[in-house]
């Protein structure tokens, strides 16, 4: 029974495509590599017509085909839709070139064997691979010789094969010991692959199953009972890389018996089960019970139905008739990775995941956060379930969720971060960037700055600095480094709480960004507590920010402090005089301005040879000021020189 109460997870695309239905005169294939379906009329005398997604959807493809006597078992286009290959007989294959979108059937091309040909792919616009029961062999298409010609064999005992056209692998089932034998097939290529690693006394069943990738690897998908329970399970191999027999990694439980069908979307594995209705959802990537180094995955939610469709049918009412399709109907068939199509009703939809019911299903947040880092469109979503974390609500409560949760998000951050800065440092100037391998990013990438918009939400908030501090310590933890705008709102934080202490470890242990903008944006909350200058002075002191800490003494009425830094750090010849006068002169402290003024003195006399300042320095009100000031120096009366 179905027990989805409304809220369903999978759903069947908007616009299916439309095709005539299975009839006593119509036949329909797919071809699963071009994602092209077949409606044809009368062994295709009286009219093909080919619909797909390529290049779009709208695309229709009609024509009429002589008919050559036998039913026909296969027809599928190359990959530029300009040469139909059509198999009639169990030992041969026909080829028919097309011009624009009609066929040259003057022009057809038959190529016969002495073996019982299981059925054939596509792998480039002019070639194609013949799988029989006695092997692969893999032939260019010579339209303008009008020629088939063999350019590599593979000779192994076969009883059944299934084909992934996005690894371009063949899966083998030898009638020898019932191996499962993975081949890879290109260009003139054929590379035999370790076997499948199962029991060899187990006959398995090509229904029972499923070749597909998920996440980038491929997958060979088998449904079997447990010998124990007697339920049905799904044994999930693995072809984890090249020479390497795909192994048993994962096992789904079921928990159901009765007819079952599998799809793959977004790199969740979807059982469904005809019997209830429902669909099961597994992601592997997801912890599970492991024993004997494999994992065992119970579904991620309960079982729920797709969600139900309204078909709409031709009508003269504005309004049009609606027609709810029979889902899990005996009538459906599905292919890789996300097809589905109903012979009898004439429809092909594509199935889609609904991420949001599922945020309410999982009750477990750390879970749910793993779950959303691998959906495709699980960012938006991943930054809401964020932000209810950090409000109010959640407040103290979920700390160590949240302490979890910033390390699952930003180890994937660190490992984007570190692959960046490979990529740059591994370009050589000379290189243009349009040769340069750009790293894809991975599926789900929350940044500081996707952080920041969630926290200044709940800015000026109690817990606010606590949760700051919580994903600062994070980034810490992997070796991230704090940008700007993240390293403003904390400083921010800890000035509105009066956290100075905190403040000034930060500064002093490098976890906030230090720069001239971070330590002019302290220099601004300076009138709110003099340890802000202080800890601004220390971050522009380690990014040898001179100059700015001069102007900051300067303006606190540091004289002395600034002249001592600024002949350090600047050099003696230049450090301008009229500046530092000046500022001395506004402390209105005799003290201070005599000893900026002979420190000067002793400059020009060094530099120059002369107590004179130069007359570039503009120095005559300072001089003035001086000899007035103290009329009986036993120093000689400075002159402008």
């Amino acid at each position: 029974m179905d027990n989805s109460n409304g809220i369903h997870y999978i759903e069947l695309s908007r616009n299916p495509i439309r095709f005539d239905a299975v009839s006593q005169l119509t036949n329909v294939f797919f071809d699963d590599s071009n994602k092209q379906i077949f409606a044809v009329r009368s062994g295709g005398a009286t009219g093909v017509v080919v619909k797909g997604p390529v290049p779009n959807e709208d695309t229709v493809i009609s024509f009429c085909m002589n008919d050559r006597g036998g039913a026909i078992r296969s027809i599928k286009f190359s990959p530029d839709n300009q040469i139909l290959a059509v198999q009639r007989k169990e030992n041969a294959v026909e080829f028919v070139c097309f011009q624009g979108e009609q066929p040259m059937l003057q022009d057809i091309i038959t190529h016969q064997v002495k073996t019982m040909i299981h059925g054939f792919v596509w792998i480039h616009n002019r070639e194609v691979a013949l799988i029989s029961n006695t092997g692969v062999e893999v032939y260019t298409v010579l339209p303008e010789k009008r020629q088939v010609r063999s350019v590599k064999s593979l000779s192994i005992s076969i009883k059944w094969f299934a084909w992934c056209c996005d690894a371009n692998v063949a899966l083998l089932c030898t009638t020898e010991g019932n191996s499962l034998v993975p081949v890879l097939v290109k260009q003139k290529v054929i590379t035999k692959l370790p076997k499948v690693d199962s029991s060899p006394s187990r006959e398995v069943q090509e229904s029972k199953v499923t070749l597909g990738q998920v996440y980038g690897v491929l997958a060979v998908l088998i449904l079997q009972s447990n010998s124990s329970s007697g339920m049905m399970e799904v044994e999930v191999h693995l072809l984890n890389g090249p020479g390497l027999a795909p192994r048993k990694c994962h096992v789904l439980r079921l928990s159901l018996v009765g007819r079952f069908a599998i799809n793959t979307v977004d790199n969740l594995i979807v059982v469904h089960h005809q019997a209830t209705g429902t669909s099961l959802l597994f992601d592997i990537s997801l912890t599970g019970e492991v024993i004997q180094d494999i994992t065992y995955h119970a579904p991620i939610t309960t079982g729920r139905s797709i969600k139900p469709f309204g078909l709409k049918l031709p009508s003269l009412s504005p309004d049009g008739q609606i027609l709810q399709c029979e889902l899990y109907s005996t009538h459906w068939v599905l292919f890789q990775p996300n097809i589905v199509i109903d012979a009898k009703l004439g429809c092909m939809w594509y199935l889609n995941l609904c991420i949001d019911p599922i945020c309410n299903l999982i009750s477990d947040r750390i879970r749910l956060t793993e779950f959303l880092l691998q959906r495709s469109s699980g960012k938006q979503v991943l930054l809401k379930v964020l932000g209810q974390l950090v409000d109010d609500q959640y407040k103290g409560t979920l700390l160590p969720v949240l302490e979890t949760i910033f390390s699952r998000i930003n180890k994937i951050y660190a490992s984007w971060v570190q692959l960046e800065l490979q990529n740059q440092t591994a370009q050589p100037s000379n290189v243009k960037t349009s040769t340069v391998k750009h790293t894809s990013p991975p599926i789900v990438l929350i940044e500081q700055l996707d952080m920041v918009q969630i926290f200044q939400r709940i800015a000026r908030r109690p817990h606010t600095e606590t949760i700051l501090m919580l994903y600062l310590q994070s980034l810490n933890k992997f070796n991230i480094a704090a940008q700007e705008e993240l390293s403003k709102m904390i400083i921010s934080e800890l000035i509105h709480n009066h956290s100075f202490d905190t403040l000034r470890r930060l500064v002093s242990y490098s976890m906030v960004l230090e720069s001239k903008a971070v330590a002019c944006f302290l220099l601004s909350h300076s009138d709110v507590d003099t340890a802000i200058s202080q800890v601004a002075i220390d971050m522009l002191g380690k990014i040898q920010a001179h100059e700015i800490i001069i102007e900051v003494m300067l303006g606190q009425g540091k004289v002395i402090d600034a002249l001592r830094l600024a002949k350090n750090s600047l050099g003696l010849d230049k450090v301008p005089a009229r500046k530092f006068l000046e500022a001395a002169h506004k402390t209105n402290d005799d003290l201070i301005f005599h000893s900026v003024f002979r420190f000067f003195q002793m400059r020009n006399l060094k530099l120059y040879e002369t107590l004179a300042f130069p007359k570039a320095e503009q120095c005559t009100e300072f001089i003035q000021h001086y000899n007035s000031t103290f009329p009986v120096d036993n120093s000689l009366k400075p002159q402008i020189s």
